[in-house]
């Protein structure tokens, strides 16, 4: 559709320039700014008219037609509809824009309700979370994250529901309903884990619930971790990118030593993991907790974002509000200034035992 003025205006080029010039052109190209506004907004309305004006002059000279009434009234149809075709683009333009900015304010409201802020402290972790959405769009994402301070310590889950809209913010609402519930009464994490997989199911055998697309193809991947008093973090990884373990100075994944699968995709395969992996976790460490949104961005060439790269590159003292922030910068610069897709990241440090009795 973008390309039929620009198609109409080389139609009535051929038709001047040939002996087929006696066929009157005037009101073809006067609907080249015209059907400009309805598909390509105020700047290619400006384009095209600019284009229909250049055709009409130089078809005129070409065909000795100055002078002539017609040539005139060609001329001013043609500004009159093209000026006409701008306020008009322009003004469909403000009112999408105003559309768009009322969905995504909906959309920001209704995420707000399932998802809640990570608090600053937690036992003996100092904590910060991080939401952004994509800028391509404002259909509500499919990522998920809470920390939960509970008497087995604290437990934190991630997860990125495939899809958008309605759906995917029920199923987010699904599993951290069951999260919330069972972190408090769950002292095996990978049953935690299991509850959350169990409503999940629940929820996609309810008639009507969801579509066809996403019963066939929908699932869950979910990190859930478990900071104890112990210097260690133990973690249940249903097909999620592993987390990093900064320590040192140095940022290491914490790839899972089984792959599982996530959540929804169960039956494809057998032998679950049974028991959480646990992983050294000192006063000092931090712990960061992200979605594929954040690897997954790409930048004009299509490389990858370098995620340990660039927490090594930010350090240690950078406080967790902050730290979160500087990845947030390097994103936007790595993208060029847009998310394809929404992130979410959790950094969790562990401080020193007088710290935390502080």
């Amino acid at each position: 559709m973008q390309c039929v003025p620009f198609l109409i205006a080389l139609a009535v080029l051929v038709v001047e320039l040939t002996p087929a010039h006696f066929v009157y052109t005037g009101p073809f190209l006067t609907a080249v700014p015209a059907l400009a506004a309805v598909t390509l907004g105020p700047g290619g309305t400006t384009a095209a008219a600019a284009l229909a004006l250049v055709i009409s002059g130089g078809t005129a000279t070409y065909n000795g037609a100055w002078g002539t009434l017609q040539v005139y009234s060609n001329f001013l149809a043609l500004g009159l509809v093209s000026v006409a075709g701008f306020i008009t683009s322009r003004a469909m333009q403000e009112r999408r824009q105003r559309e768009l900015d009322q969905v995504r304010r909906i959309a920001v409201a209704a995420q707000d309700v399932v998802l809640r802020p990570v608090p600053e402290r937690l036992g003996p972790l100092r904590a910060a979370s991080l939401s952004l959405a994509a800028g391509t769009g404002a259909q509500v994402g499919g990522d998920l994250y809470d920390a939960v301070q509970t008497r087995f310590g604290i437990r934190m889950i991630v997860g990125d529901v495939r899809g958008k809209g309605l759906s995917a913010v029920r199923a987010v609402a699904v599993v951290l309903g069951a999260f919330r519930e069972a972190v408090h009464y769950e002292e095996d994490l990978v049953e935690v884990m299991n509850r959350c997989s169990a409503a999940l199911r629940r929820e996609v055998a309810v008639p009507g619930a969801y579509g066809q697309d996403v019963l066939l193809e929908g699932f869950v991947t979910a990190l859930i971790t478990q900071v104890p008093d112990e210097p260690v973090v133990q973690l249940v990884n249903r097909g999620h990118p592993p987390p990093l373990l900064l320590h040192g100075g140095r940022a290491a994944p914490l790839t899972p030593s089984l792959p599982a699968p996530p959540l929804g995709l169960e039956d494809l395969v057998s032998g679950l993991p049974e028991k959480p992996e646990s992983h050294s976790f000192v006063a000092g460490d931090r712990l960061l907790l992200y979605t594929d949104g954040v690897i997954e961005a790409r930048n004009r060439t299509g490389e990858f974002f370098a995620l340990p790269a660039a927490a090594e590159a930010i350090g240690g003292a950078a406080a967790p509000e902050q730290f979160l922030e500087e990845i947030h910068q390097a994103l936007i610069s790595h993208t060029g200034g847009g998310l394809a897709d929404d992130v979410a990241m959790i950094l969790a440090e562990r401080f020193g035992r007088t710290e935390h009795v502080l």
